[in-house]
């Protein structure tokens, strides 16, 4: 059996031309496929796992996180068939004895999750906001920090000035349970979040209020409900019927990093389901890693990368 990160290339090669010439599935479908099954064989490598003859259990781990990253229950359900369709094949051609998905049961969906913006729409929303008007960089900072970042409402209304280390290109972020975690930001939030502080050193804040990043006109940092109506009126604005919510951000900022290629592990790093210490940003050589990989993945920062090379060209 091969080690998780020897699985030949001949046999994903193989599979491709399976998907072509027996299935006569569209490139479209394909490229689907392969993306898919590669989202598993990342993950194999990942956990140390067989990626050909995995345990019921690991496969349903692999799922529980997909769906703790925001992946959608139809999204889900395509990379599970696209992995069913991989393992089949891989017992047809004699690579394994048995498909190891045969007593696979999907496990419940439950609630469903909200709606995943797309990069069009989010700068949409962005585009519909007045920058002349009084809190207008500070609304687009709000959409670019949650788009971003992937932070939570409530990660986002309590940040604050002394978590912000944009020099380093991190934000510090104060998740559930009282854990920290760095957050890595890119160079467009950066700029946004610089544009809006500018403006809110010119504000009268409330005693105990002066260190929040986003406040309101009352001198005081947002709440949750102010962020919730915020993005509903943006999002009409934009002309989006989507049913959204700040939480959507989240969700569309983890499925725009994963189809980009980004790793799980990762991932689930900057949603805060895995605990990253933040007191020596300067010490943490796997932060770094991670704001290299995030970037990288991130379509605001593939999106600046290409206009780079535009203007250089």
């Amino acid at each position: 059996m091969f080690p998780p990160s020897e699985v030949p290339e001949r046999l994903t090669r193989r599979y491709h031309q399976h998907l072509v010439l027996e299935k006569g599935f569209s490139p479209h479908t394909v490229e689907a496929y392969g993306r898919d099954v590669g989202k598993w064989l990342r993950y194999a490598v990942e956990e140390g796992i067989s990626p050909l003859s995995p345990t019921l259990p690991q496969l349903h781990h692999f799922v529980a996180q997909l769906c703790d990253i925001g992946i959608s229950s139809t999204s889900r359900k395509r990379i599970l068939s696209g992995l069913h369709s991989f393992f089949r094949f891989c017992c047809q051609s004699g690579e394994i004895e048995q498909d190891p998905m045969e007593l696979f049961d999907l496990p419940s969906i439950g609630m469903h999750l909200p709606e995943v913006l797309s990069v069009a729409e989010v700068d949409a929303i962005e585009a519909s906001i007045d920058l002349s008007a009084p809190w207008g960089h500070r609304n687009k900072a709000i959409i670019e920090v949650l788009f971003s970042c992937g932070l939570r409402v409530s990660e986002l209304s309590t940040l604050r000035v002394s978590d912000l280390y944009l020099r380093e290109g991190f934000l510090r972020v104060n998740g559930k349970g009282s854990k920290q975690r760095l957050v890595p930001i890119s160079p467009l939030a950066i700029r946004q979040l610089e544009l809006w502080l500018g403006q809110r050193s010119e504000l009268r804040l409330q005693h105990g209020e002066e260190d929040f990043v986003f406040v309101s006109n009352r001198g005081k940092h947002i709440s949750r409900i102010m962020v919730f109506v915020l993005v509903k009126r943006l999002a009409a604005a934009a002309g989006i019927s989507k049913n959204i919510s700040p939480h959507t951000f989240r969700h569309s900022f983890a499925t725009a990093l994963l189809e980009g290629g980004a790793s799980l592990r990762a991932i689930q790093a900057m949603l805060g389901h895995e605990c990253i210490s933040t007191t020596e940003i300067y010490l943490h050589t796997d932060v770094s890693h991670l704001r290299e990989e995030i970037l990288r993945h991130h379509p605001r920062e593939i999106k600046a990368s290409r206009g780079a090379d535009s203007v250089g060209s």
